[in-house]
């Protein structure tokens, strides 16, 4: 770099000595001034931009995970009012006998095993619980006075009743949904189900995210962090904590407010907290800030809140502060050490050579600083690469995680329909080839009874099909069957296998009409029979009882055998869908759990007995028709 002489010129002694005075003594602190005020913007810049970034970031996180609540939420609003459906039921509300409990007592228990709930129970207009899924527990609910709660008050108005407590007998927090029962149009009673939502805190947990829910009172009732349950969001006044009190919403908890040492509103949703440090993590910082983001939860009072710690985001705004200040400060002393050369070279020209090496050393730290600037865009631009392929593969993966949902509905739907056609078609090929040889015999008629026969299986298969069609629909559980008449038809659908084993059958029972389809009486008791007649094989002399009585308006079956038993382990799993002790190609688990669902289907039950004597026996009890009462002439 060349420079021309004539530009440089030094002033006169006697005019560059005040200058330079007062240069010396305010250009350092205005330089200092300077170098922290742009230090400071340049920290609120890159923390702004960084907030504003994590917001972003965290209204996808946020409305993925409050959807996540609202699923878990939604999944048992159908539950309350599905007892409508159960006529047990209503008949408690309307005659609260034994009897009646009990029998509403098994139904709920059931129903609360299948959907995996925490209680469902059954209260009367005046708030006391006549039956309930939990009657076998110490602490039962049956019998209690739940008038007091909210949840019941809006139901029995016919509102929808939301509600998260703590249960004042077993003193458990859990969600309940209530429900007013209705019949001609008035409601007789109140369905609630109990539902726990722990599961929740402990996947975020092991996600490791801050997040918590509060209810329409301002409470923290769902929280990543166990020390923020039970806190108040806002304040509550004296007046609030004690109606709540009251209320034993909260059993007695203090309901202490989470106040943060700072609070920043930045949009609507979005605050800037800063708490206490947690000792126990953080050792090294006193507060922690977060950026919280907050979303109301569809179809409740309820608001999900994101958390997002501030820690590394303020670092490196920090660290973004101090590099634009030692940037201006470089800059500052590049632009006074220029100066200071200029009129060096203005009053010493042999000083070239010192200021051309000077410029090239400045060169080469500029050329550094851009190789170092690019090589860090194109790490930045690999890490844009990696985050798109990551969000690509998982939306990959929710879609194949739809597909294969779609697929086990099939496959479950096949499996049902092979297991009960498996027998009859078995039946079918047996008749067939007794008919061809009848034909060839020339036994015509027999040939013709087969042929009848075999017309008939297929017509039952037929039943089977729009059977259960119908069953998942459940849209027929209402029909009338012949006892006497279903255990003859399959009796002679098993009679193959009964007379290979040479079984010995005890029958005792009578042709009474009972309240079921006539099909799936006969999908049942196939199911029971040849459950026994598998765990006779082994048998010499094997036995079957059949019989049955009336009682309390009902017909009890029992099917016993003599067999091998059921081991104490596979009890607990005996009507689990595709549990089964026998291998793989002779069953698929689904005929009791399928057995037990037409049975409940109707009001009836399916249960199992295990004698000391050896042996199992099925218990199928199945409510009579009533008779239909004489026309007044």
């Amino acid at each position: 770099m060349k420079c021309d002489s004539t530009l440089y010129r030094a002033a006169p002694p006697s005019l560059a000595v005040k200058p330079r005075l007062i240069r010396h003594l305010f250009l350092p602190p205005l330089v200092i001034a300077l170098m922290i005020g742009l230090g400071y913007i340049g920290f609120w810049v890159s923390e702004h931009y960084g907030i504003r970034s994590l917001s972003e970031n965290g209204q996808r996180q946020l409305e993925l995970h409050a959807r996540a609540v609202e699923s878990e939420i939604s999944k048992y609003t159908y539950l309350p009012s599905l007892l409508e459906l159960e006529s047990s039921v209503s008949k408690l509300l309307a005659d609260p006998s034994p009897e009646l409990r009990q029998t509403v007592n098994e139904y709920l228990e059931g129903l609360n095993r299948r959907s995996r709930s925490r209680a469902i129970y059954v209260m009367d207009t005046t708030g006391r619980v006549l039956a309930t899924s939990n009657w076998r527990d110490v602490d039962s609910y049956l019998g209690e006075d739940l008038s007091f709660r909210a949840y019941f008050q809006n139901a029995v108005r016919g509102q929808p009743g939301r509600f998260y407590g703590i249960g004042s007998t077993s003193g458990e927090p859990g969600y309940y949904l209530a429900h007013g029962l209705e019949e001609h149009g008035k409601i007789i009673g109140v369905a609630v189900v109990k539902v726990r939502l722990e599961a929740m805190e402990e996947r975020w947990q092991r996600a490791r995210l801050e997040a918590f829910v509060s209810d329409e009172n301002g409470i923290i009732i769902l929280s990543s962090d166990p020390a923020r349950r039970l806190k108040s969001v806002v304040p509550l006044s004296e007046e609030t904590k004690e109606k709540l009190a009251r209320s034993l919403q909260y059993y007695w908890f203090p309901l202490n407010e989470l106040q943060p040492l700072a609070r920043e509103k930045l949009a609507e949703g979005e605050e800037k907290l800063t708490f206490p440090a947690n000792s126990e993590l953080m050792s090294d910082e006193e507060n922690i800030s977060y950026l919280s983001q907050t979303r109301p939860l569809s179809d409740t009072p309820w608001n999900f809140t994101l958390l997002t710690p501030l820690q590394d985001l303020r670092r490196e705004a920090i660290n973004q502060g101090i590099l634009v200040a030692v940037a201006f400060a470089l800059v500052a002393f590049l632009l006074i050490a220029w100066n200071e050369r200029r009129k060096v070279i203005a009053t010493r020209l042999a000083a070239r050579e010192a200021l051309q090496e000077a410029n090239n050393q400045l060169e080469r730290r500029i050329t550094e600083r851009t190789t170092d600037l690019r090589a860090s865009n194109e790490r930045l631009k690999g890490q844009i690469r990696e985050r798109r392929q990551a969000e690509e593969t998982l939306r990959r993966a929710q879609d194949e995680l739809v597909q294969a949902g779609k697929l086990a509905a099939i496959g479950q739907m096949s499996t049902s329909i092979a297991h009960e056609l498996n027998q009859p078609l078995a039946a079918l090929r047996t008749l067939s080839g007794n008919t061809v040889r009848f034909l060839e015999r020339g036994q015509l008629d027999v040939a013709s009874t087969n042929l009848k026969t075999i017309n008939e299986l297929i017509d039952r298969m037929g039943r089977i099909t729009a059977s259960l069609r119908s069953f998942a629909r459940r849209g027929d559980d209402k029909g009338q069957a012949s006892f006497g008449k279903a255990v003859d038809a399959a009796l002679q659908l098993l009679g193959s296998r009964m007379e290979s084993a040479h079984l010995q059958l005890h029958r005792d029972l009578e042709d009474v009409q009972v309240q079921i389809d006539q099909t799936r009486l006969e999908q049942i008791l196939v199911n029971l029979i040849g459950n026994a007649l598998d765990a006779m094989q082994s048998q010499p002399q094997p036995e079957l009882w059949l019989e049955a009585e009336e009682f309390d308006g009902k017909y009890r079956l029992r099917v016993r055998d003599n067999g091998h038993g059921i081991d104490a382990e596979a009890r607990k799993h005996l009507f689990e869908p595709f549990f089964t002790t026998k291998p793989g190609e002779q069953g698929l688990g689904l005929g009791l759990t399928l057995s037990a669902s037409l049975a409940a289907a109707t009001g009836g039950h399916l249960g199992v007995e295990h004698p000391a004597s050896g042996g199992t026996t099925f218990v199928l009890s199945l409510p009579l028709v009533s008779p239909t009462p004489a026309e007044p002439i």
